[in-house]
């Protein structure tokens, strides 16, 4: 075992997990990515600051990963330490709210706010991603955001320190907020929503399952929601418009059943997939004037 290698076991803990060449197709939604050269999953929050120490200290990049539902890495791999939250899972009611670890999925938290009678939350609860990426990216559907629901979010700072920041100091927008710009790590969030009927929330979940899985390919890899949403315009809408449902690129696809969706409809690459996502940008840009911008993270060499 190399010597960075035994440190970053010994920085994970006693029960955290350290592999080195972890394929990354294995932790991202569009099963897609080489290897990454080491994977490590802590159990807590002390081990992530011990984590990100080491990493810092060797100069070895890093990256925090989450479900993996909004990103796509490179074939080549990375050549970094992934740190996955996945263990960061816990989950407490306290009236009104919910505190939730940052690996928490946005569907547990939505299944414990339904078994609280606790409404607000059914937007998410079919968005395939973790509480830390959904407060990073201020995730949403169907009328819903975070932004509407969390009330403070407890990060990791550049400096090392474990600092709890309320609603108002994240500058929550669309699709963004100050976390990357800051250097943030969130370790978790509270949540704050309202008393409801179980019967109601239930099916309120329902009829939004039911909606995406008429509207949306979930039977194929994707990262959902490939492109962000033009001001003015609807990212699917203007592709559609461009002659580009069904468009391929070796395994990858424009979605017949949502064009805002590229998919892995036949054991794509990441290299398909980028190589796809730059000819529908320039083929709308072409068509419409419109520029669209990704909402994936491309992640390693492309």
């Amino acid at each position: 075992m190399s010597d960075f290698l035994w440190r970053l076991t010994e920085a994970a803990g006693k029960e955290g997990t350290v592999r080195a060449a972890e394929p990354m197709k294995k932790h991202t939604t569009f099963r897609t990515g080489g290897p990454a050269a080491f994977f490590a999953a802590p159990s807590c929050v002390e081990d992530i600051l011990a984590l990100v120490r080491l990493c810092r200290e060797e100069e070895m990049p890093y990256y925090i990963l989450g479900n993996g539902s909004n990103l796509l890495v490179s074939d080549k791999g990375y050549g970094g330490v992934m740190i996955s939250t996945e263990k960061l899972d816990g989950c407490q009611t306290d009236g009104c709210r919910i505190r939730a670890g940052a690996g928490l999925l946005l569907s547990r938290i939505a299944r414990k706010a339904l078994e609280s009678s606790l409404t607000g939350f059914e937007f998410a609860a079919g968005i395939p991603g973790t509480l830390g990426g959904a407060v990073v990216m201020n995730a949403g559907a169907y009328g819903g955001e975070m932004k509407q629901v969390l009330e403070a979010v407890t990060v990791l700072t550049r400096e090392g320190e474990v600092k709890r920041l309320p609603l108002e100091s994240l500058d929550l927008g669309y699709r963004k907020s100050c976390i990357p710009r800051e250097g943030y790590i969130v370790l978790e969030g509270e949540i704050r929503l309202e008393p409801g009927s179980p019967h109601d929330i239930s099916s309120k979940m329902e009829e939004l399952a039911a909606r995406r899985r008429e509207k949306q390919p979930l039977e194929y890899p994707s990262a959902g929601s490939t492109f962000k949403r033009p001001e003015g315009y609807f990212a699917g809408k203007l592709i559609e418009e461009a002659g580009l449902r069904g468009f391929s690129v070796g395994g990858a696809q424009v979605s017949e059943k949502h064009c805002g969706f590229v998919i892995n409809r036949k054991d794509a690459s990441s290299e398909d997939i980028i190589t796809l996502c730059r000819q529908v940008q320039e083929r709308v840009k072409m068509h419409s004037g419109v520029e669209l911008e990704m909402e994936v993270r491309c992640l390693g060499d492309f």
